[in-house]
Formats: structure tokens, C-alpha cells, sequence
């Protein structure tokens, strides 16, 4: 078993296609693990970027890449991650990155530059980020970043130059080994087939009355005392994102104001429905 510690640095561009800014790869790094978790081969790549000639201020310093760097030493994508292919892939190999931020970044780069979603040379993937979180006592849920995990294990980065790919990686790869049991590693690792990428990169969203995968006409009420049908008095108004309208129970006569809002998820559509009572002084108005 092999462990691909991967790590991307990106410059914000615009996409002129979508008319919304995107993470731009400028540059891959990636260091390679045997099972005794010794580094056994590194691969690092800077990209000439296809959106943007600029770097932004940010990225430039963060990273201290320059486009006279990139001019020099840098490939296309398609190029560059062909490489990247040929080097990583292997049936034994397991991506990992510190947080799937790298991974979305990647997928929509392949979406946008390759017209896919999937990435093919990727068969497993394990997040390190989250697993070495695990290990750090009273930690609160959220994110840690790099260096501050690094501080904690007790690892000197003092001579690292964090934020350039392959350096990032060799500071993954050494928390990674302070903290790695197999048993333990292993409920962390996704297998990686095409449904897996879509998954990750779909945005849920919550329908409205044009959407044709969803007719509100369908969705029943109970009333909440009597359990009795609740009939639907008027037409449904769309207001943030919600359904609404008002209902009366068949039994009881009890009128409530009726909410729905309905949120398409990859495979299945998840319904929320609520009713709030309508009090008597109102409900003589609502036929």
C-alpha cells in the first residue's frame, strides 16, 4: 500500500464562461509513502494558467510564485496532470490531501478544463486533515490548519516553506506518521468511483413551483391533534424559499398556516413540512 500526499496551490481567477471567480491550480506537489510510510518518491509541477495572465496579491504572497517562475518552469494543465496520472496511479495508491478543500478545487478544474467530474488515477481518497484532528485532545470540530496541527504534534516546521506544494506535503507526511494506526486510518479511506466526485462538487438546492421535479400538490398534512386530513384552503405563494398557504383539518375544523420547502439533494429530494396553528380570531378570515 502506497500513500499519495497530495497538495495544490491555486490563484483566484475569473471564469468569463460561468461570470464567477474560480480557484485556478498554479501549481501540484505530492510526495509518495510505502507501507512503512517512508518517502519513497516526490512530484511537483507549476501550471501556466489558462484564465488569468495575473497572480493575485494574496497568492503571490503566500507563495512567492511569480509568473516569471511559472513562464519558465510551468506546462499546460492537460500536461501537467497527464504527468501527475502517470505518476500517481496505481491500484494500491491512496490520495490524501489536508481537508477536501484540494479536492474541490481539483474537480472543478477538471470540470472546466476536461468537461468532467471524475478523476479517473484517483481510486481512494482519505482526508488527513480530519484524521489527525482526531487525535488532538479537547479539540473543538473545527478546522486546523497545517502549521497549528504540526505545533501540536510537536513537529519543527522551522525550516519548512509552507504554502509551496511540495513542501505543504512534506509537513502533511510527517503528522500523518506521527499519528498513523492502520486499523484506525482505514475508516477514513473512500473508495473513489465516478458517483463519488459528483457527490462532492453537487451543490443541494431548494426547489421552486418552476421545477418540474417537485409538485407541491402532492405533499399531505396531518393534523397535529386529531389526526385528521388537512385540506389545502388557497393556492401556495413561493416566499423564501418555502411553500405556504393555509389548511383545516376535516375533523376538528382547525386551521393552520401550512409550510413546505423542499431541497433537491444528489439522489433524493428531502421534504420539510410544518404547521403553526392559526388562532380563532384570524382563522374566521381564512376560507
Amino acid at each position: 500500500m502506497n500513500y499519495i500526499i497530495f497538495d495544490l496551490e491555486w490563484n483566484n481567477a475569473y471564469n468569463y464562461k460561468t461570470k464567477k471567480g474560480m480557484n485556478e491550480i498554479i501549481e501540484i506537489g505530492a510526495v509518495k509513502l510505502d507501507g512503512r510510510l517512508e518517502i519513497v518518491d516526490t512530484f511537483k509541477q507549476l501550471i501556466k494558467p489558462r484564465l488569468s495572465k495575473k497572480l493575485g496579491g494574496r497568492f503571490k504572497n503566500l507563495t512567492n510564485i511569480s509568473m516569471e517562475e511559472i513562464n519558465a518552469y510551468g506546462i499546460d494543465f492537460d500536461d501537467a496532470f497527464s504527468d501527475f496520472a502517470r505518476w500517481g496511479r496505481g491500484k494500491n495508491n491512496i490520495f490524501l490531501s489536508w481537508s477536501k478543500s484540494d479536492l474541490y478545487t481539483l474537480v472543478d478544474n477538471f470540470v472546466k478544463f476536461k468537461g468532467t467530474t471524475h478523476i479517473d488515477f484517483i481510486e481512494k481518497y482519505a482526508d488527513v486533515q480530519e484524521y489527525c484532528m482526531q487525535f488532538i485532545e479537547n479539540h473543538n470540530g473545527n478546522q486546523i490548519s497545517l502549521s497549528h496541527c504540526a505545533e501540536l504534534f510537536e513537529i519543527d516546521l522551522s525550516n519548512q516553506n509552507l504554502h509551496r506544494a511540495l513542501e505543504d506535503c512534506f509537513a502533511e507526511a510527517y503528522c500523518f506518521k506521527k499519528v498513523f494506526d492502520k486499523e484506525k486510518f482505514s475508516d477514513y479511506i473512500a473508495e473513489c468511483d465516478k458517483t463519488y466526485f459528483e457527490r462532492l462538487v453537487y451543490k443541494p438546492h431548494y426547489l421552486s413551483p418552476s421545477d418540474k421535479e417537485f409538485n407541491i400538490s402532492d405533499i399531505t398534512f396531518v393534523c397535529p391533534d386529531c389526526k385528521g386530513n388537512i385540506d389545502v384552503l388557497k393556492d401556495y405563494d413561493y416566499v423564501n424559499k418555502a411553500f405556504r398557504s393555509a389548511g383545516k383539518c376535516v375533523q376538528c375544523n382547525k386551521k393552520f398556516w401550512i409550510f413546505v420547502r423542499a431541497k433537491q439533494n444528489y439522489d433524493n429530494i428531502a421534504v420539510t413540512k410544518k404547521l403553526i396553528e392559526i388562532n380563532k380570531r384570524r382563522a374566521r378570515y381564512i376560507n
